[in-house]
């Protein structure tokens, strides 16, 4: 990217956080003038009451230890895994952008306020399933959860179109994480509260602080259509509206952002060239091999398969899913699809996969299945595969992180 163009992205990034500032004049990022006219976050109107469910208690600040939030250049700290010069601010300060930590939900059939086509970030841990919507996390990108009786945090970054939940438990500890203000590679840099050391949200990995070098595990977490999970999961949860912050759920305030012609902002590198920077890609990684496997062509083809550290993993694509980041209403964006990856595995016999209408058909059994990996009928109806820890996102980011993956499609 040339000066001019970075300077062009750094302005309507900060005109972009301008915006979305509250009536008040602090830096968390709201719904600007809808924010000021009372716009509600409850559900909609005649909507049941939302419930808490249960979680786990997070362990206390450590007093000893110095804050990479506030001093990343401690020499207290092990050695940075990133230069802190590509640390940058993303406008507003730590949490000005609120993570959602005292989480609402509701059953799926008192839910009326989101389209069918609208993005839902799917997870399931130990038979729990649950969906965030877009269109509340991408005005908080962090929900500190408990899921299946396992602490995660669930993750959103706009900028790099990145969702990932992570398990909260290091070293006997339960963190919880904030949004800390900054960006790495255009990417959500998470804090966590216990130790206030800095993470990158694509890799799940401390990179500055006292924790520098671990990693968090990650579940793999889908981003598929609302109608799609509702009917996979009537007896889930859904993420509510109900998160005591004020905000125009449903209003994208990155609008035009997934341009594929487009930039992605504050990014100063140069993208990998094999790719156009903003295409949309499935990136797969096991151990020290990664794969991006090009969502548009995807789209074309059905299904893909890819080999990944020895391992057979099936990649597939559904028309349906609208993107949270195109129109200015969330439930107006153009269709990007939805995708999934999975072990095609089943009681160990070998499946092969084709997309047929609006889901897909192995060969050996001639079994329906879901995008999200479920069989709904045939010899093999309420079989589910094993998902691959996948993320959908841009390949500039991905390709930033991990500038060695190789490129399917």
């Amino acid at each position: 990217m040339t000066r001019r163009a970075r300077l062009a992205a750094t302005v309507v990034a900060v005109a972009l956080f301008g915006t979305a500032c509250a009536a008040g004049g602090t830096p968390e990022q709201t719904a600007g003038t809808a924010a000021a006219q009372g716009a509600t976050s409850n559900g909609a109107k005649g909507s049941s009451a939302s419930v808490e469910l249960e979680r786990t208690a997070v362990s206390p600040r450590q007093q000893d230890v110095a804050s990479a939030l506030q001093d990343p250049s401690n020499d207290t700290f092990p050695q940075p895994l990133i230069p802190l010069e590509e640390l940058k601010s993303g406008g507003p300060p730590p949490d000005g952008i609120p993570p959602i930590d005292d989480p609402r939900f509701h059953k799926p059939d008192q839910v009326d306020w989101i389209a069918a086509e609208e993005p839902v970030l799917a997870l399931e841990l130990n038979g729990d399933r649950r969906a965030y919507p877009l269109k509340v996390m991408i005005w908080h990108e962090i929900v500190n959860d408990t899921v299946g009786g396992v602490p995660v945090a669930v993750t959103y970054c706009p900028l790099c179109n990145s969702a990932l939940a992570y398990d909260r438990r290091i070293g006997g500890q339960v963190l919880d994480f904030g949004t800390s203000g900054q960006l790495y590679n255009s990417d959500l840099v998470m804090y966590d509260r216990q130790t206030e050391s800095l993470w990158t949200q694509l890799l799940g990995k401390a990179v500055v602080g006292e924790l520098t070098g671990t990693d968090l595990t990650a579940y793999p977490v889908a981003t598929v259509a609302w109608e799609d999970w509702r009917a996979a999961n009537p007896d889930g949860w859904v993420l509510s509206r109900d998160t005591g912050h004020p905000r125009d759920y449903g209003r994208n305030p990155y609008a035009r952002y997934d341009d594929p012609e487009g930039q992605p902002l504050l990014f100063d590198k140069e993208a990998d060239a094999r790719l156009p920077a903003m295409a949309r890609v499935v990136g797969l990684r096991e151990g020290a091999e990664s794969v991006a496997v090009v969502t548009t062509s995807l789209l074309k083809r059905g299904v893909v398969e890819v080999e990944l550290a020895g391992q057979d993993v099936v990649v597939w694509a559904l028309p349906g899913t609208r993107s949270a980041l195109d129109q200015a209403q969330i439930s107006e964006g153009r269709d990007v699809g939805a995708t999934g990856a999975f072990s095609p595995v089943v009681d160990g016999e070998r499946l092969h996969f084709r997309r047929d209408g609006d889901g897909f058909r192995d060969t050996e059994t001639g079994s329906r299945w879901d995008v999200l990996g479920r069989a709904v009928s045939g010899d093999l109806e309420g079989e589910r595969l094993t998902r691959a820890e996948y993320v959908d996102t841009f390949w500039f980011a991905w390709a930033a992180f991990l500038p060695d993956t190789r490129v399917v499609g």
